[in-house]
């Protein structure tokens, strides 16, 4: 296993993060128990979860997966070998068990996400905590284009970075993480921390594979300047870079075929050309086309890690696998060629 540092921290974080949003909903705290203890003894040391998984969010399954988490950490007795990411809540009206609805990133809010999710994680501290998704209105969550509201009324960066760095001080927090932000949020979070002497941002975790490559367009060169790597997630943009829905194939259990509304994102009309011309690729130089897909994420040179999250053991197996895997120059020039014809159908 590769390790990597995080961002400008004395942590070394292994290349494959262990994602979790299944657990407690397509996965049982048995077969979330088996995930983990398989990684460990792969290499990875880095799990990412979220206060408001599992996915899809609900009101009655909120929260279980940092509880299974927790519960494997108390278990096993090795939480200081883990590096333990979780994230809280960005604003939004789809939440009303959470913190009576206002899930917003202001001083309030945040002190309460965090102690709820350190006594679901059992844990005093919290490796990497990262915002969700921003407080502002912003594009985000496959929305290109930019639209301002003048009259939208968010909770200022600098109360969110200061609670942030309340909580550094207080030891509850180690390093703090932006998930699913824009060029501007993240040069704004270096330029307040820089100002007002607060903890700097580490990481962003945002969606980046074969389908949707825009975090190149304007983030990948504050990444590599300001040693803010790219934690990606949907590598095989939520499974289809598998090649396995293909053709309109719904296979029994998967995640596509449970919850089909919360994924158009991979169905827009350019996606399934793009897959099936990914999956040649990976055919024509004898490659599984998932694998292929993970190790393309893997070798950016702005990707602290790559997150890989799964529901069966025989698919943490093989996206395991694409660790080791590494792409010759022929199979790039051909990802590539169909990166031209067919420019990020699914952002």
């Amino acid at each position: 296993m590769d390790y990597r540092q995080l961002g400008k921290t004395d942590l070394r974080v292994s290349a494959i993060c262990l994602g979790t949003m299944t657990w407690g909903q397509q996965n049982s705290q048995d077969e979330g128990f088996e995930q983990m203890d398989h990684a460990v003894e792969a290499g990875i040391n880095f799990m990412d979860a979220a206060e408001m998984y599992p996915v899809p969010p609900t009101a009655e399954t909120q929260g279980r997966t940092e509880e299974i988490l927790g519960n494997w950490l108390k278990a096993r007795g090795n939480r200081d070998d883990i590096v333990v990411a979780t994230k809280i809540t960005g604003r939004g009206t789809n939440f009303p068990y959470l913190r009576d609805g206002e899930t917003r990133l202001d001083a309030k809010s945040i002190a309460t996400a965090v102690e709820d999710s350190l006594k679901r994680l059992q844990t005093d501290r919290i490796d990497l905590y990262q915002t969700h998704w921003p407080d502002r209105k912003t594009n985000y969550f496959g929305k290109l284009g930019y639209r301002h509201d003048a009259d939208d009324v968010e909770v200022p960066l600098e109360e969110t970075l200061g609670a942030l760095g309340d909580l550094v001080k207080a030891g509850k927090i180690r390093h703090v993480g932006l998930s699913n932000d824009t060029p501007w949020g993240v040069m704004r979070m270096l330029e307040i921390a820089d100002r007002e002497r607060l903890p700097r941002v580490v990481s962003i975790q945002n969606p980046y594979n074969l389908l949707n490559r825009t975090f190149e367009i304007g983030l990948a060169e504050i990444a590599m300047r300001e040693d803010v790597g790219l934690m990606a997630y949907s590598p095989l943009a939520g499974g289809t870079l598998s090649g396995k829905y293909l053709d309109g194939a719904k296979p029994e259990g998967s995640r596509m075929t449970l919850f089909a509304d919360r994924y158009t994102r991979y169905f827009t009309p350019n996606a399934e050309p793009a897959v099936r011309a990914y999956v040649e690729v990976a055919k024509k130089h004898g490659l599984d086309p998932a694998e292929m897909a993970i190790a393309f994420v893997h070798r950016q040179p702005f990707v602290t890690c790559t997150i890989i999250g799964e529901t069966k053991m025989e698919q943490l197996k093989s996206n395991l696998s694409a660790a080791n895997l590494t792409l010759s120059d022929e199979v790039i020039k051909d990802i590539e060629g169909v990166q031209t014809r067919i420019q990020n159908p699914c952002p």
